[in-house]
């Protein structure tokens, strides 16, 4: 059992060792990008929401 767990460990590593982790350069840019496209489709999914919500109340009640 001990012999498959230092084998699996030793998988791990092996593994990280080949990961090209981003640079702070390029992870700060991606998620600049995902948080401003996370609010843009925010306000646009609220715009979406008021303007059913005006339909809905104006004209079907």
């Amino acid at each position: 059992m001990w012999e498959k767990i230092n084998t699996f460990i030793k998988d791990v590593r092996s593994e990280f060792a080949k990961i090209s982790w981003p640079t702070r350069e390029e992870l700060i840019n991606s998620t600049s990008v995902v948080l401003v496209f996370s609010a843009a489709f925010a306000v646009f999914i609220g715009v979406f929401d008021l303007l059913i919500t005006f339909v809905w109340d104006k004209f079907l009640f």
